[in-house]
């Protein structure tokens, strides 16, 4: 017998001894997450009428602000509840290839009625990367809903900071009519 197939059928028979490369018991298996069946639906906040320009406007000045506070150069995207946007602010400095990730973090937060930190903790605690085949995603924080009387009318993003960088501008901003 060649030496080779001797020891890698030797090999073989140790792995498997030591029950690597059987397949798991199922009865053992843990449960799967997605498998369990909420009683209510989440994430379920209904939409109500867009947010105004002028109400837009006064968000963004708002994440503006903290970020100009914190010394921090980014995009701020405010959108509509249809996912249009209504205001846009550049601040020097922001790098360019932030302004369409603010706007898609916007549009994400306001599309799936949650705050885009949501999708980064599914792929990066839990990992379900199935998210990641959804459209529209952004699984990177920075995206927060504008809720006002139980209605999200819009949403937030930033972008051109660290992730937490810009949920902390979003979430300065956003507190000014989540109440």
């Amino acid at each position: 017998m060649n030496p080779r197939i001797a020891v890698s059928l030797l090999a073989t028979v140790m792995l498997l001894g030591a029950g690597i490369g059987r397949a798991a018991d199922p009865a053992e298996a843990a449960p799967n997450p997605l498998d369990v069946i909420p009683d209510k639906l989440p994430f379920n906040t209904p939409y109500g009428a867009p947010i105004s320009l002028q109400r837009a406007q006064a968000v963004a000045q708002a994440a503006m602000a903290e970020a100009t506070k914190r010394g921090w150069q980014i995009n701020i995207a405010v959108v509509d509840s249809g996912a249009n946007l209504v205001t846009f602010l550049r601040m020097d400095g922001a790098q360019l290839a932030s302004i369409e990730i603010s706007e898609h973090k916007a549009r994400t937060a306001v599309k799936f009625r949650r705050p885009t930190k949501a999708f980064e903790d599914a792929v990066q605690k839990a990992g379900f990367n199935y998210v990641l085949t959804l459209d529209d995603i952004i699984a990177s924080r920075g995206g927060i809903p504008l809720i006002e009387g139980g209605k999200i009318i819009g949403a937030i993003g930033c972008s051109g900071g660290t992730g937490s960088q810009d949920e902390a501008a979003c979430a300065a901003a956003a507190a000014t009519i989540n109440k």
